[in-house]
């Protein structure tokens, strides 16, 4: 069982524990965090890292507001703007036109929640990486830490303690391997052989 926070197209580092997980739990109870891997993800491009951030809605009333209640601003046409990016970043990778179409639905579908628009990013990488869909969802907050506990990972601050393998990148002739890229980096790069790299 390995507790993990759903965030968008995930880093590297999240799911180097998920293929190794027999047992998925997204926590759905935690707070939202700004500046989290939770409404944002970082591809490569021409010029370097570049955030893809899903804008959400804020209230200056609200306090402290779960994840799980966290609202999608779709006044921006960031579905639009991301997928414009992931094109101009990857097209004349190995793998983009292969998951184009499968990836798709993502950028066109109406999300009202945050969590929605996880979900589908974690259902995509799955069954492109052909690995065990099922994930159960937390109803309480889970105070205990687990053995296999990775909400952390949610968590931009936490990545510095953690070692990456390189693997080829589109622009590494220019500006170096950057590691703990979103999976699609990856993903792009490597194809389906993608889960070798774990």
């Amino acid at each position: 069982m390995s507790l993990f926070i759903p965030t968008y197209f995930s880093p590297i580092s999240q799911y180097a524990e998920i293929v190794k997980s027999d047992e998925i739990i997204f926590e759905m109870e935690d707070n939202f965090q700004k500046q989290s891997y939770r409404n944002r993800c970082y591809i490569y491009n021409g010029n370097g890292k570049q955030l893809l951030s899903i804008p959400v809605k804020q209230s200056k009333k609200e306090g402290r507001k779960k994840t799980k209640d966290t609202l999608v601003e779709n006044d921006f046409p960031w579905q639009d703007q991301h997928f414009k990016s992931l094109q101009t970043s990857y097209r004349v990778s190995p793998y983009f036109e292969y998951f184009e179409d499968d990836l798709m639905p993502i950028f066109t579908k109406k999300y009202k929640f945050l969590h929605d628009v996880n979900i589908d990013t974690y259902l995509f990488i799955v069954d492109a990486l052909e690995l065990n869909p099922n994930f159960s969802k937390t109803t309480v907050y889970e105070l205990e830490k687990t053995e296999n506990d990775f909400r952390f990972l949610a968590d931009k601050n936490h990545e510095n303690n953690l070692q990456f393998n390189q693997y080829k990148q589109m622009f590494d002739d220019k500006h170096g391997f950057i590691p703990n890229l979103s999976i699609l980096d990856l993903l792009f790069m490597e194809g389906p052989n993608a889960v070798s790299y774990f």
